[in-house]
């Protein structure tokens, strides 16, 4: 599914070169949970940025169900964010002034799904996170992991095969953080492909496989 071959994202600071990825190479298949694991400023969000085509690589080839990035139209791109991905950021990304439901909605809208369809798909997303009778809630009248259920239901509601989760654990306390865990256990059983980015090796260690970056640069380690 995913295939980065030396994979290099450069930024330049001043006068200086950054490589937040250099010559990163790895490949995940299409039903794997993987995590990838590293500490802060080690290049894990920019991979992120690249496997989820919010970003493009400077040098190298990503490939993207057997095909080049590079080869993908801008729609077909969109078209990925909105339909193949679900992200699941650990800000969890609620918009305040909405309520469970609707932001979980959100997305299907932009789909142009019809709305019974639409409601549908926002019930079934809340039953799987078990936040049923919730919906009508705000995310101020939430608690951070019943807010981090809303981010995954939202993901959830659009069907996608591969999720992305990026520190989806990091503003949770240990008891939440893994019930949370045990959410994507769910979601992996159910055959979706995990990606999910995190410093917390407690965390990287539950997935079946990790890749561990440092200075940009890859290893591949068995969980």
């Amino acid at each position: 599914m995913i295939t980065f071959h030396d994979v290099s994202k450069i930024y330049r600071i001043g006068g200086a070169e950054v490589r937040a990825l250099d010559r990163a190479s790895m490949q995940i298949e299409e039903g794997e949970f993987v995590s990838i694991v590293g500490p802060s400023g080690s290049g894990k969000s920019t991979m992120m940025n690249i496997i989820g085509c919010l970003d493009m690589a400077d040098e190298g080839t990503y490939t993207l169900d057997g095909q080049a990035i590079e080869a993908y139209s801008e729609s077909e791109l969109a078209r990925i964010r909105n339909k193949k991905i679900g992200f699941i950021f650990q800000s969890f990304n609620l918009i305040g002034n909405m309520t469970a439901s609707e932001n979980i909605e959100l997305p299907l809208i932009y789909q142009r799904m019809p709305k019974n369809e639409r409601k549908d798909r926002v019930m079934e997303a809340l039953s799987k996170v078990r936040l049923e009778g919730r919906g009508s809630h705000r995310p101020n009248e939430l608690s951070g992991g019943q807010q981090q259920r809303v981010a995954i239901a939202r993901a959830i509601a659009t069907s996608p095969s591969l999720f992305l989760a990026d520190e989806p654990t990091g503003n949770l306390d240990s008891k939440t953080g893994e019930e949370i865990m045990n959410l994507f256990h769910e979601l992996h059983e159910q055959g979706n492909t995990i990606v999910l980015i995190t410093h917390d090796d407690s965390v990287a260690s539950q997935a079946n496989r990790s890749i561990h970056i440092l200075d940009g640069r890859v290893e591949e380690v068995e969980a």
